[in-house]
């Protein structure tokens, strides 16, 4: 939607000025396009055009058009070749601004000024959003656990902005908010580091999630832990010594039947042996 101006002049001639009444959201890195237009009358020469884009709060220029061309003498160093107009679209009343590889510190308020016969001029908010990534999980203690022991989760996201969100939330989707510290530090482009900490007392079969929502751009990435009950009472280390040694016991109880029915086997043979010996001697009484 737009906002629409209606100043009137001396002369009784009205000029408007259309502007956004939102904000122009851009992702970090993109260019912007801050919207601003009037209608000309029909018999408007680009030579009676005047335009300073300046923002709002500093005055500093951000560009100038005047005589039919651009005036950048005085522009702000951190705009130089950054700026342009629709100048194809300018004799139609689009004097709308397109600024390139937006930055953090471009955020703010521009002023649009536009000069035919009269000063006109309204103001376009522009917001900076860039996506986090989705978070990292870490876990620590992250072996030898059991229900009861103290652990703590950690959620990392990086190279968003504006400042984000943090949720943890269980598997049933219930909000845990004890024990947690959230900090965010800012890069050399002002893109925000995002660290979570979560200190909970470990249960069986525990789900443990990190919600991480960008409050401009309405997105939300997540990442979650889950902590079986089996995990928890038998680490996978000890339940592969555990089937080594079983079977160990178990060669060791086939080896010893074997031995044994082969002992008794020979007892038998050498009992059968004994009885066809004493009846051959009583033979020949």
């Amino acid at each position: 939607s737009t906002l629409n101006l209606l100043i009137t002049s001396p002369s009784g001639c009205a000029v408007e000025i259309f502007v956004p009444d939102e904000p122009v959201v851009v992702l970090f890195g993109r260019d912007a396009t801050l919207h601003c237009s009037f209608l000309p009358d029909a018999n408007f020469s680009l030579a009676q055009l005047s335009l300073i884009w300046q923002l709002t709060d500093t005055k500093r220029l951000v560009h100038s058009f005047a005589d039919g061309q651009d005036q950048l003498a005085d522009q702000g160093g951190g705009y130089a070749n950054r700026t342009a107009l629709f100048y194809d679209q300018l004799p139609q009343g689009n004097v709308s601004l397109l600024l390139r590889h937006v930055q953090i510190s471009d955020e703010g308020s521009f002023t649009c000024f536009v000069r035919v016969q009269d000063y006109s001029s309204a103001a376009v908010l522009l917001q900076v959003a860039a996506s986090y990534s989705k978070p990292n999980l870490n876990l620590e203690p992250n072996k030898n656990l059991k229900p009861g022991d103290l652990v703590t989760v950690t959620c990392h996201t990086f190279c968003g902005y504006p400042e984000a969100t943090v949720l943890w939330q269980d598997a049933h989707g219930n909000n845990l908010t004890e024990n947690i510290t959230t900090s965010l530090v800012a890069n050399e482009e002002g893109l925000f580091d995002v660290q979570s900490i979560l200190q909970v007392v470990l249960e069986p079969n525990s789900t443990y999630s990190c919600l991480v929502r960008n409050p401009v751009l309405g997105q939300e990435t997540h990442a979650s832990v889950t902590i079986t009950g089996q995990h928890l009472s038998f680490p996978v280390v000890a339940l592969w010594v555990t089937v080594g040694l079983s079977g160990c016991l178990l060669g060791l109880l086939g080896a010893l039947a074997y031995v044994c029915r082969k002992k008794i086997r020979q007892s038998c043979e050498e009992e059968e042996e004994n009885a066809g010996e004493e009846q051959g001697g009583q033979g020949d009484v």
